[in-house]
């Protein structure tokens, strides 16, 4: 294995861009009604997990049963649709980071969803949480920090 940069280290100016985008969105995950921050562990696991960001899953399970989210969902996320323990609003934002971090278009009819649980700002800090953890994943898989390392 060859020696891969510290990202923290090499480039702080870099990580402090994301760093404040994190501050933000824990900001509108903890004052909005129905975005909240089970919400926003769950897509941060679940895009994880379609990532195969092995450093970023151990970061977020710890963080999710650190907040109170129970083991079973935990290992029920990655068959969620055939899961009664998610609700409607939680169904439709994993439907949501599974499309975005697919790479697909969104269709009138998944937005139309979509809207059917969030306002116009809810939408757009949800979709600008799903694209923040899809780039977390891919700095992680690209410096390789230790997983286990997380401390929650």
């Amino acid at each position: 294995m060859i020696n891969r940069a510290n990202h923290y280290q090499a480039a702080p100016a870099a990580m402090e861009i994301l760093f404040a985008q994190e501050k933000y969105l824990s900001a509108q995950f903890t004052k909005h009604p129905t975005l909240n921050l089970t919400i926003w562990e769950l897509l941060k696991l679940r895009i994880s997990q379609i990532n195969q960001c092995a450093y970023c899953l151990d970061m977020h399970a710890k963080n999710a049963i650190k907040s109170g989210e129970s083991t079973e969902r935990i290992i029920a996320l990655s068959a969620w649709r055939d899961s009664p323990l998610f609700s409607e609003t939680e169904r439709c934002v994993l439907d949501w980071s599974e499309l975005l971090t697919a790479h697909f278009a969104a269709s009138d009819s998944t937005y139309q969803a979509v809207q059917k649980h969030f306002n116009d700002a809810e939408i757009i800090d949800l979709t600008v949480a799903i694209n923040a953890i899809n780039s977390w994943n891919r700095i992680a898989k690209t410096f390789q920090p230790v997983v286990g390392e997380y401390k929650a």
